[in-house]
Protein backbone atom coordinates (compact mmCIF):
# COMPACT_ATOMS: atom_id res chain seq x y z
CA UNK A 1 0.00 0.00 0.00
CA UNK A 2 1.01 3.40 -1.02
CA UNK A 3 1.78 6.10 1.59
CA UNK A 4 -0.77 8.93 1.97
CA UNK A 5 1.53 12.10 0.08
CA UNK A 6 2.72 14.47 2.40
CA UNK A 7 0.66 17.14 3.79
CA UNK A 8 1.48 19.59 6.66
CA UNK A 9 -0.06 21.96 9.03
CA UNK A 10 1.92 23.64 11.86
CA UNK A 11 -0.19 23.48 15.31
CA UNK A 12 0.46 26.59 17.62
CA UNK A 13 -0.08 25.42 20.94
CA UNK A 14 -1.16 28.10 23.85
CA UNK A 15 1.29 30.61 23.42
CA UNK A 16 -0.66 33.07 25.99
CA UNK A 17 0.60 35.80 28.41
CA UNK A 18 0.14 33.27 31.03
CA UNK A 19 3.65 31.75 30.00
CA UNK A 20 5.88 34.73 29.68
CA UNK A 21 6.93 37.65 32.52
CA UNK A 22 4.53 38.41 34.55
CA UNK A 23 2.03 35.51 33.66
CA UNK A 24 1.59 32.87 36.36
CA UNK A 25 3.60 29.70 34.89
CA UNK A 26 6.73 31.58 33.21
CA UNK A 27 8.31 29.10 30.99
CA UNK A 28 12.07 28.43 32.15
CA UNK A 29 13.46 26.10 29.69
CA UNK A 30 14.61 26.83 26.46
CA UNK A 31 14.17 30.36 27.25
CA UNK A 32 11.27 31.96 26.38
CA UNK A 33 13.44 34.88 24.92
CA UNK A 34 14.62 31.36 22.44
CA UNK A 35 12.04 29.96 21.86
CA UNK A 36 9.34 32.62 20.73
CA UNK A 37 11.28 33.66 17.96
CA UNK A 38 11.17 30.34 16.92
CA UNK A 39 7.58 29.87 17.05
CA UNK A 40 7.38 33.08 14.92
CA UNK A 41 9.44 31.84 12.33
CA UNK A 42 7.77 28.65 12.20
CA UNK A 43 4.60 30.47 11.58
CA UNK A 44 6.37 32.83 8.99
CA UNK A 45 7.93 29.89 7.31
CA UNK A 46 4.60 27.98 7.04
CA UNK A 47 3.06 30.54 5.73
CA UNK A 48 5.36 31.28 2.90
CA UNK A 49 5.26 27.47 2.11
CA UNK A 50 1.60 27.04 2.02
CA UNK A 51 1.33 24.99 5.27
CA UNK A 52 -1.65 25.67 7.22
CA UNK A 53 -1.77 27.08 10.37
CA UNK A 54 -3.50 26.39 13.43
CA UNK A 55 -3.78 28.26 16.85
CA UNK A 56 -4.67 26.90 19.58
CA UNK A 57 -5.21 28.57 22.89
CA UNK A 58 -6.16 27.03 26.41
CA UNK A 59 -9.46 28.30 28.59
CA UNK A 60 -9.77 26.98 32.44
CA UNK A 61 -12.79 27.22 34.32
CA UNK A 62 -14.21 30.38 35.85
CA UNK A 63 -12.38 31.14 38.78
CA UNK A 64 -9.37 29.33 38.55
CA UNK A 65 -6.11 31.47 38.68
CA UNK A 66 -4.78 31.25 35.63
CA UNK A 67 -5.50 31.29 31.50
CA UNK A 68 -9.09 33.61 31.89
CA UNK A 69 -9.43 34.13 28.20
CA UNK A 70 -10.68 37.80 29.57
CA UNK A 71 -7.63 38.92 31.12
CA UNK A 72 -4.67 39.96 29.94
CA UNK A 73 -2.67 36.79 30.91
CA UNK A 74 -5.06 34.20 29.09
CA UNK A 75 -4.66 36.29 25.69
CA UNK A 76 -2.73 35.37 23.05
CA UNK A 77 0.68 37.00 22.68
CA UNK A 78 0.43 39.47 20.55
CA UNK A 79 3.32 38.51 18.30
CA UNK A 80 1.13 35.45 17.37
CA UNK A 81 -2.30 37.16 17.60
CA UNK A 82 -1.40 39.01 14.65
CA UNK A 83 -0.21 36.79 12.46
CA UNK A 84 -2.72 35.70 9.96
CA UNK A 85 -3.83 31.48 10.55
CA UNK A 86 -5.84 29.04 8.72
CA UNK A 87 -7.94 28.05 11.53
CA UNK A 88 -8.13 29.11 15.51
CA UNK A 89 -9.34 27.14 18.28
CA UNK A 90 -10.13 27.09 22.09
CA UNK A 91 -10.07 24.13 24.16
CA UNK A 92 -10.32 23.20 27.81
CA UNK A 93 -8.13 20.01 28.39
CA UNK A 94 -4.57 19.53 27.72
CA UNK A 95 -5.21 18.00 24.21
CA UNK A 96 -5.70 20.18 21.25
CA UNK A 97 -7.87 17.26 20.04
CA UNK A 98 -10.49 16.57 22.93
CA UNK A 99 -13.84 18.57 22.80
CA UNK A 100 -12.44 20.57 19.45
CA UNK A 101 -12.85 20.32 15.80
CA UNK A 102 -9.07 20.27 15.05
CA UNK A 103 -9.42 16.02 13.85
CA UNK A 104 -12.32 16.91 11.91
CA UNK A 105 -10.55 20.22 10.40
CA UNK A 106 -7.10 18.24 9.35
CA UNK A 107 -9.29 15.46 7.88
CA UNK A 108 -11.18 17.90 5.43
CA UNK A 109 -7.95 19.45 4.87
CA UNK A 110 -6.53 16.26 3.81
CA UNK A 111 -3.13 16.48 6.34
CA UNK A 112 -1.06 13.99 7.17
CA UNK A 113 1.61 15.09 9.17
CA UNK A 114 0.98 17.41 12.22
CA UNK A 115 3.92 19.95 13.55
CA UNK A 116 3.83 21.00 16.80
CA UNK A 117 5.18 24.24 18.68
CA UNK A 118 4.18 26.18 21.91
CA UNK A 119 3.46 25.48 25.44
CA UNK A 120 4.22 23.46 27.75
CA UNK A 121 6.59 20.42 25.84
CA UNK A 122 5.16 18.26 28.97
CA UNK A 123 1.76 19.28 29.47
CA UNK A 124 -0.48 20.23 26.21
CA UNK A 125 2.14 19.56 23.58
CA UNK A 126 2.79 15.98 25.22
CA UNK A 127 -1.28 15.37 24.85
CA UNK A 128 -1.84 16.74 21.66
CA UNK A 129 1.72 15.04 20.48
CA UNK A 130 0.40 11.25 21.71
CA UNK A 131 -3.33 11.89 20.42
CA UNK A 132 -2.00 12.77 16.94
CA UNK A 133 0.11 9.88 16.92
CA UNK A 134 -2.86 7.41 17.96
CA UNK A 135 -5.08 8.83 15.48
CA UNK A 136 -2.59 8.11 12.38
CA UNK A 137 -1.00 11.16 11.79
CA UNK A 138 3.02 11.92 11.18
CA UNK A 139 3.64 14.03 13.88
CA UNK A 140 7.17 16.60 14.14
CA UNK A 141 7.65 18.30 17.07
CA UNK A 142 10.13 21.63 17.36
CA UNK A 143 11.95 21.52 20.21
CA UNK A 144 13.50 24.65 20.23
CA UNK A 145 10.08 26.31 19.50
CA UNK A 146 8.47 24.75 23.04
CA UNK A 147 9.05 24.77 26.72
CA UNK A 148 9.20 23.79 29.78
CA UNK A 149 8.56 24.69 33.72
CA UNK A 150 10.05 23.46 36.94
CA UNK A 151 7.61 20.96 39.40
CA UNK A 152 7.96 20.13 42.85
CA UNK A 153 5.54 17.99 44.47
CA UNK A 154 4.98 14.68 46.56
CA UNK A 155 5.84 12.41 43.54
CA UNK A 156 9.68 14.33 43.68
CA UNK A 157 10.65 17.25 41.90
CA UNK A 158 12.44 18.26 38.28
CA UNK A 159 13.92 21.11 36.66
CA UNK A 160 12.36 22.54 33.43
CA UNK A 161 15.17 21.46 31.25
CA UNK A 162 15.15 17.56 32.86
CA UNK A 163 11.31 17.45 31.91
CA UNK A 164 11.93 19.34 28.50
CA UNK A 165 14.90 17.06 27.97
CA UNK A 166 13.09 13.95 28.70
CA UNK A 167 9.67 14.68 26.54
CA UNK A 168 11.96 15.43 23.49
CA UNK A 169 13.64 12.22 24.10
CA UNK A 170 10.94 9.74 24.45
CA UNK A 171 8.70 11.83 21.65
CA UNK A 172 11.10 10.78 19.27
CA UNK A 173 11.46 7.36 20.58
CA UNK A 174 8.42 6.42 19.19
CA UNK A 175 5.92 9.35 19.05
CA UNK A 176 7.00 12.57 16.78
CA UNK A 177 10.00 13.49 14.35
CA UNK A 178 12.09 16.07 17.02
CA UNK A 179 13.89 19.14 15.38
CA UNK A 180 15.25 22.34 15.52
CA UNK A 181 12.84 24.84 13.53
CA UNK A 182 15.66 25.54 11.30
CA UNK A 183 15.92 21.90 10.30
CA UNK A 184 12.14 21.80 10.07
CA UNK A 185 12.05 25.05 7.97
CA UNK A 186 14.56 23.00 5.30
CA UNK A 187 12.06 20.02 5.31
CA UNK A 188 9.07 22.14 4.60
CA UNK A 189 10.58 24.10 2.06
CA UNK A 190 12.03 20.72 0.27
CA UNK A 191 9.04 19.63 1.00
CA UNK A 192 10.94 16.28 2.92
CA UNK A 193 9.40 14.66 5.60
CA UNK A 194 11.07 13.97 8.79
CA UNK A 195 12.10 10.56 10.38
CA UNK A 196 11.77 9.86 14.24
CA UNK A 197 13.79 7.05 16.14
CA UNK A 198 11.87 3.89 17.55
CA UNK A 199 12.03 2.59 21.03
CA UNK A 200 14.11 -0.53 20.21
CA UNK A 201 16.96 1.15 19.27
CA UNK A 202 16.93 4.09 21.55
CA UNK A 203 17.18 1.65 23.93
CA UNK A 204 20.03 -0.17 22.48
CA UNK A 205 21.49 2.89 22.24
CA UNK A 206 21.23 3.63 25.95
CA UNK A 207 22.55 0.48 26.77
CA UNK A 208 25.35 0.48 24.89
CA UNK A 209 26.56 4.01 26.28
CA UNK A 210 25.75 2.51 29.71
CA UNK A 211 28.08 -0.50 29.05
CA UNK A 212 30.74 1.58 27.70
CA UNK A 213 30.95 4.03 30.24
CA UNK A 214 30.77 1.08 32.83
CA UNK A 215 34.19 -0.05 31.68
Amino acid sequence: MSKSPLRRALVVIDVQNEYFEGGGLPIAHPPISQTLPNVLRAMDAARAAGVPVVVVRHQAPAGAPVFQLDTVNGQLHPEVARRETDHRITKTLPSAFTGTDLADWLARHGITTLAVAGYMTHNCNASTVFEAMHRGLQVEYLADASGSLPYANAAGQATAEEIHRVFSVVFHSNFAAVVRTHDWIQAVQAGLPLEKDNVLMSNRRARADHAATAV
